[in-house]
């Protein structure tokens, strides 16, 4: 913790602002899902347990430009009484998804105490063991992927077993061999649904994740049954966004490597929160609504620039029980909450994450970024320039990302100055986008053959896009 204040200390008493500031020309057209084609997702998670309503946000969905919803299909809400399935509650958050032009990715997830060893409804409350509560699983797997198929594409089972494991329960490969079995069972009645495995809670803690990984993996090659996971999901807080792929995705991916298994990973969840010291990952730092956004937007950007799908956690703040793990209010949401699950507000991560996805779509292609050189300041041993090179399909226009990485976001608008020099760079007339605010810049630059040299340009620790005006939408300013 003193290692953040001292950042915000160093960062807040910086002022080694532009003195040539860059002139705004206009802000960023915001683009629903209807205009947009993204695979990215945010997560609509903890409706099973009534943590949240689906019902008071989802007004907010369309506008939001995020594709795909994660969902979770709630056996335990589904099925109250043995053999009895209700989906009713289910049926009416995916069909007005779908109404709505989203994609719902619906994880299978979650115990059923009617069951003798069935397990329970909670985080880290593990998956069935005993026969009869296996069997029964089975049941409503079935019942669940013959109802949504055609509406349900994707689909994830299990959400954070490693967690499980490290908190003193479940055996591995019992996880992986319900996991395989529900697999096969899915693309038996749609053989064109893709399945990830697990929602890892935290692959660097490898004595937990790796066992469940390399059981997968050893079993999947052993039947020739690869083709039954498209992705493995995980997850990973860290204070520092970049860490997020740096230590869990770097790792998750070594280990794949490892064991020889040629499969897709995705950041299942991530978030980080609006308000300090309350329920859930990354409490214990005093968060507000613009270190969040700034957070999440550095996440999602270093996903992008390693290759990796991500997903936004969450869409709404969660009002937890008291006997999940989770003891009190999650504010990971992009829209505020209250205890009733009434939405208050839009947060600005909401509004930023709009401006994210407005530009997102040109963004196709991830480049090599060795011919890109930054000058800019360095606040402490930590900081770093976080950058990506990326390139649109359809144009081959590339675009240049930059941030000031390495430290937790702070609060503030303070904006140094960056030199940026991009070897072979295709770009006619660039401009420059502060992605958090939303606002477009002109840009000074020198251009030989296509070596551009960029000066002054704003830098600070949340992105700023160089991109050619003719990939963005820009509104005039008023």
């Amino acid at each position: 913790m003193k290692k953040f204040l001292f950042s915000a200390l160093l960062l807040a008493i910086a002022t080694a602002c532009c003195n040539d500031a860059p002139k705004q020309i206009g802000a960023l057209r915001k683009k629903t899902v209807s205009e947009v084609h993204n695979n990215l997702s945010v997560d609509c998670s903890t409706l099973d347990r009534d943590y949240a309503d689906y019902h008071r946000y989802k007004e907010y969905l369309e506008p939001l430009g995020v594709r795909y919803i994660r969902l979770q299909a709630g056996w335990a809400k589904t099925e109250k009484v043995k053999g009895v399935y209700d989906f009713a509650w289910l049926d009416a958050i995916i069909d007005d998804a779908v109404s709505r032009g989203l994609e719902p990715w619906l994880q299978l997830s979650y115990g059923n105490p009617i069951y003798p060893g069935g397990g329970t409804i909670f985080l880290n409350g593990g998956w069935p063991t005993s026969k009869v509560a296996v069997d029964a699983w089975m049941r409503w797997a079935k019942a669940t992927a013959e109802r949504y198929k055609g509406k349900v594409h994707q689909w994830e089972i299990w959400n954070e077993p490693d967690g499980f494991v490290r908190h003193g329960g479940g055996n591995p490969a019992d996880i992986v061999d319900l996991t395989i079995a529900t697999s096969r069972l899915i693309k038996s009645i749609d053989p064109e649904a893709k399945i990830a495995a697990f929602g890892l809670a935290a692959p660097r803690n490898v004595n937990y994740a790796e066992p469940i990984v390399m059981d997968l993996a050893k079993k999947l090659k052993a039947n020739k049954e690869e083709y039954l996971i498209d992705w493995i999901t995980y997850h990973g807080y860290h204070y520092v966004p970049e860490e997020s792929y740096f230590t869990d995705g770097v790792i998750l991916r070594n280990m794949l490597e490892r064991f020889d298994y040629d499969v897709a990973i995705w950041q299942g969840e991530c978030g980080a929160p609006s308000v300090g010291h309350m329920g859930g990952a990354l409490a214990e730092y005093t968060w507000n609504e613009q270190t969040q956004a700034k957070w999440d937007l550095r996440k999602v950007f270093n996903d992008h620039g390693n290759g990796v799908r991500t997903s936004f956690f969450a869409m709404a703040d969660m009002n937890y029980s008291g006997g999940d793990a989770i003891k009190i209010k999650n504010h990971k949401g992009i829209v505020a909450t209250r205890a009733s699950n009434k939405v208050s507000r839009p947060k600005v991560v909401y509004h930023a994450i709009r401006n994210f996805v407005s530009v997102f779509d040109n963004l196709d292609n991830i480049c090599d970024k060795s011919g890109v050189e930054i000058s800019a300041p360095i606040y402490n041993a930590d900081s770093k320039s976080v950058f990506y090179l990326f390139e649109d399909s359809e144009t081959s226009l590339q675009s240049l990302v930059l941030w000031q990485g390495g430290n937790v976001p702070v609060y503030g608008d303070w904006k140094a100055c960056a030199d940026v020099t991009i070897e072979k760079f295709n770009c006619k007339e660039p401009v420059c986008v502060d992605i958090l605010h939303g606002v477009v810049y002109e840009v000074q630059y020198c251009k030989l053959g296509k070596r551009f040299k960029f000066k002054n340009l704003p830098y600070y620790d949340s992105p700023v896009l160089i991109c050619d005006k003719s990939l963005v939408d820009v509104l005039p300013l008023k």
